[in-house]
């Protein structure tokens, strides 16, 4: 094993050696999230919110004789941002003529249903398939992972027993899991099976989860994830210091989040090992660098929606005609778009000072929520600017509607791209990946515009409004997006890095 070595200044480099030890969990409070302002292109390709780009609107779906034999199952951990990367693969894998079983819990698959817009054309190019959900009360986040990681996998394997048992022509041949329910990999590799994991955030902390063996071997953190020294972490010369008291997974002040963000970040290493390739929803030139760390890693996005009439992509709300509709009839680039994920909410007095902020602007804004009613401020009368609270997310393309929004800069929220075209971002990191996405965001790509909340971790409308403002202005903020949404448009298409490793994927299920 390769040593850890020093360098002056106190920054630690990292190797790129990885080892199989088992630690356990513990928690330790976290620093105050940060506010980010995001901005992209105007045009229909921004940075990495790429999902229908001018590739997208150019690319056919081919019609490909279907290989005999070739069966893949597709697992995502049950939640909507790893849903829907893991649909478009599915849906991009089928293209090829591979059959493919879609395999959810019982809620999610019904919230799938429920959301199609043509099941009959969605299910005759893959079968969407349910386990029952492994959960008792999903309101206990603890529960809740428990029963994902001892539950799930008896469901799983029944399944996968009774497909191959069924049909000999038609044995499942191939597994492509989300990295959080890696444990998937480890049945279908003891059945005989072989697999991928897909990751649906950023690169840089995949590489950080890679390292946690060398980094609790080097006395840098504890074996609960907990920092023992502060100090700097490089993981390469070409990567800038992460400090070990703000590593993601102790970036929440909530002890249940962090214990269980350092167990899916730990079980990383143990999935790396039993992959054919690590696949990153991303392209290989937005961070060569992390990328270069990762074993076997296979970029493959910005992956893109299904081209077929119909394709839900993996929403898990109905499309809502009336917001479209409304959106429609805006001026281009005059919306607000503003959502924060589908397990969120805000303190009332936080959300006040967001929508107000907003208002300030004096656009008309759009907020999309998990519940609306979880919100009670939803009418005209509070905030004039606002259309409504919306259930979910509009799924048509409205690019030119959109002026800037407000997310949390989670990886699979960057990467939806449904009505995010032609827009800046103002982006909220809380927890999990969001902070390393906030530095790479505000410092290597200059992208964003950070802001940061006051002493008692609120984020005031002054603060919201100037920043936006701002954003909306920055000429150069606006020409390093266009340059990422080059960069990113040339890795979707013939020849590109992404083209290329999706052609590589292919051939490897075909054959």
């Amino acid at each position: 094993m390769v040593p850890l070595e020093r360098e002056t200044g106190d920054n630690l480099w990292v190797d790129n050696d990885l080892d199989d030890k088992r630690f356990p969990l513990a928690a330790e409070p976290a620093p105050v999230p940060h506010l980010i302002l995001f901005r992209v292109a105007s045009s229909s390709w921004h940075l990495f919110i790429f999902h229908h780009c001018v590739a997208r609107e150019n690319r056919s779906v081919e019609v490909v004789v279907a290989t005999m034999g070739r069966h893949v199952l597709v697992i995502p951990y049950p939640a909507q941002g790893h849903v829907s990367p893991l649909m478009k693969l599915a849906h991009r894998i089928s293209d090829h003529g591979i059959k493919v079983t879609f395999v959810t819990t019982e809620s999610i698959h019904a919230r799938l249903m429920a959301a199609m817009p043509d099941k009959d054309e969605e299910l005759s190019q893959m079968q969407l398939v349910s386990i029952p959900d492994p959960w008792v009360n999903k309101k206990d986040l603890v529960h809740v992972t428990n029963s994902i990681l001892t539950v799930m996998p008896v469901h799983l394997k029944d399944l996968i027993e009774k497909v191959n048992q069924t049909n000999v022509d038609e044995q499942i041949t191939y597994v492509v899991a989300d990295t959080a329910v890696g444990w998937a990999l480890e049945i279908a590799k003891k059945m005989g099976i072989e697999g991928s994991a897909l990751w649906p955030a950023g690169p840089v902390t995949l590489a950080m989860g890679l390292h946690i063996p060398k980094l609790i071997e080097a006395g840098i953190i504890d074996s609960y994830g907990n920092p023992i020294k502060s100090e700097l972490i490089r993981l390469s010369k070409d990567i800038p210091a992460f400090s070990s008291t703000n590593l993601s997974w102790n970036s929440t002040d909530d002890p249940t989040i962090r214990q269980i963000s350092f167990e899916y970040a730990f079980r990383l290493s143990q999935t790396a090992k039993i992959s054919n390739w690590l696949l990153c929803n991303s392209f290989y030139e937005l961070d060569s660098s992390s990328f270069d760390l990762i074993p076997n890693v296979l970029t493959l996005g910005p992956l893109l929606a299904s081209n077929r009439p119909g394709s839900s992509a993996g929403n898990l709300w109905p499309n809502d005609p009336t917001c479209i509709s409304w959106l429609d009839k805006q001026p281009a680039e005059s919306v607000i778009y503003v959502a924060f994920g589908s397990t969120t909410f805000f303190k009332q007095k936080q959300f006040n000072e967001l929508a107000l902020g907003i208002e300030l602007v004096g656009r008309p804004f759009l907020w999309v929520v998990p519940s609306v009613a979880e919100y009670p401020m939803s009418s005209h009368r509070e905030y004039p600017s606002m259309e409504r609270l919306l259930d979910g997310r509009p799924r048509k393309s409205v690019s030119s509607s959109f002026c800037c929004m407000f997310f949390f800069p989670l990886w699979m929220e960057l990467n939806h791209g449904e009505p995010m075209h032609g827009s800046p971002f103002s982006l909220l990191p809380h927890t999990v990946d969001q902070l390393d996405n906030r530095f790479f965001i505000c410092d290597i790509w200059k992208v964003g515009l950070g802001l940061d909340p006051d002493e008692n971790g609120l984020v005031s409308r002054h603060q919201i409004k100037t920043k936006i403002e701002n954003l909306l202005s920055d000429d150069g903020i606006k020409e390093n997006a266009l340059r990422l949404k080059e960069m990113a448009r040339r890795s979707v298409c013939q020849g590109g890095s992404s083209a290329n490793n999706f052609k590589t994927f292919i051939e490897a299920l075909q054959n």
